[in-house]
């Protein structure tokens, strides 16, 4: 076996959990063994802790394989059951510890603050204590629910040291990135609240250190992709190229689903497209109800990440109609890059939080919950001739591919590691 030069570590949770975020440490992982990484390890939870967890799940017999060169380790739980929580953190942080002292160096990257990079700063700071001399650099990616979930519960109920804490764990690492500029102003927001109540001085940090990374996209999976695969991935459906409107997400109050069944039965599309909803997530069982049994509604629920790019391609619309909510606030929109990327039909969606940086100025877009105006849009995009979706079609590609994940690794790394040049 060849001993191991530099190893990436990302602490994610990966798949099978339905999140942009899982995708794109997937995508990372894939280009830095092309950048000298020769060890890439996927650090996340056990399946058992996911699926008690009631994170929406991906069959788990149709998830894509990694290249070889990249590990997923599901490290277990230390202690006995009096702390179920800390069993599963602790499990992480001792894992976390060995790789970062086997002499291999190590880039070591977590995506959400609480708990992944609490594992990777913990980590660090029991191997300096330690008195042991490690090559490790850390990077922090902060997402949009470390912010609008953690940070503003924590102040909306007067938790002002969880919030500082969470500051303090982001400013430890040597880079600290935000997934979007939206993202990033509203650190700098937040933290000022946390100055303002506590004494400190965060918000001068976070301006200053934080850098924008956009989440990383596999664009070799949505474009090229054979017309045949997607008629026959359709008809196995029952479903028609250009004659479904297509939602396709986690199904969460924020995504507006909602909104789109009842605008989809407002609109004129209504009696020629059919409406599919494809994913899972906390409101799926309220968005069927809300549904009503329609049969125009198509749910599907075991949407595999082969036919993901398939469904994208053949639809006639792709909507997110998400919506401010107080709980979740969409900070970049990946799906909305993949479906630019797949071609088909136009995006359909709102100027909510970091979605205009996702899309640029090749959507339709309408206010948020505004049903009217939604099915005005749906209306349009299907009615659309072919030469203009077409060119539509070819300039949102276009303008989505600064986001694949090369161009993202590339950015996110420059500086930070003497790598050898890129391979092809």
């Amino acid at each position: 076996m060849t001993e191991q030069s530099r190893r990436l570590i990302i602490v994610v949770r990966a798949d099978p959990v339905i999140c942009g975020h899982a995708t794109e440490a997937r995508g990372l992982a894939e280009v830095a063994l092309t950048r000298g990484f020769d060890d890439v390890r996927i650090v996340t939870w056990p399946i058992d802790a996911l699926q008690a967890a009631g994170l929406p799940l991906k069959p788990l017999d149709e998830l894509l394989p990694y290249s070889p060169g990249i590990t997923v380790e599901r490290p277990g739980p230390v202690g006995d059951y009096r702390v179920p929580d800390g069993r599963h953190l602790l499990g992480l942080t001792g894992r976390l510890f060995e790789l970062f002292t086997d002499g291999v160096p190590v880039v070591c990257m977590s995506m959400y603050l609480s708990p992944h990079a609490n594992a990777v700063v913990d980590a660090l700071r029991a191997v300096r204590a330690a008195g042991i001399d490690a090559d490790v650099t850390t990077i922090a990616e902060a997402v949009g629910s470390d912010i609008t979930n953690v940070v503003r519960g924590c102040l909306a109920r007067g938790e002002l040291g969880a919030a500082a804490a969470l500051f303090t764990t982001y400013l430890a690492n040597d880079r600290c990135v935000a997934v979007s500029q939206y993202t990033k102003d509203l650190i700098v927001e937040e933290a000022g609240q946390v100055d303002r109540a506590c004494g400190t001085a965060f918000a001068a940090a976070v301006a200053a250190r934080v850098q924008v990374s956009y989440p990383a996209v596999d664009a070799g999976l949505y474009t090229g992709i054979d017309p045949a695969a997607v008629d026959a991935a359709l008809a196995a459906r029952g479903l028609e190229r250009d004659k479904y409107v297509l939602f396709l997400s986690r199904v969460a109050a924020a995504k507006g689903a909602d909104d789109l069944i009842a605008a989809h039965r407002d609109s004129l599309a209504y009696k020629t497209h059919r409406l599919v909803i494809a994913g899972t997530g906390p409101a799926l069982a309220e968005t069927k109800v809300f549904a009503e049994g329609d049969e125009r509604v198509l749910f599907l629920s075991d949407v595999s990440d082969d036919e993901k790019p398939l469904l994208m391609s053949g639809c006639a619309a792709y909507a997110l109609p998400s919506k401010p909510r107080p709980e979740f606030v969409e900070t970049f929109g990946i799906a909305l890059v993949e479906k630019m990327l797949a071609g088909g039909g136009p995006v359909i969606t709102t100027r909510t939080g970091g979605i205009p940086e996702a899309v640029g100025d090749h959507a339709i877009e309408v206010v948020p919950a505004d049903r009217a105006a939604l099915a005005d849009a749906i209306d349009l995009a299907v009615s659309m001739e072919g030469a203009e979706r077409a060119d539509r079609a070819a300039r949102a590609r276009a303008y989505a591919m600064r986001f694949d994940r090369a161009a993202v690794f590339d950015n996110l790394f420059a500086g930070l590691a003497d790598l050898p040049a890129p391979v092809a």
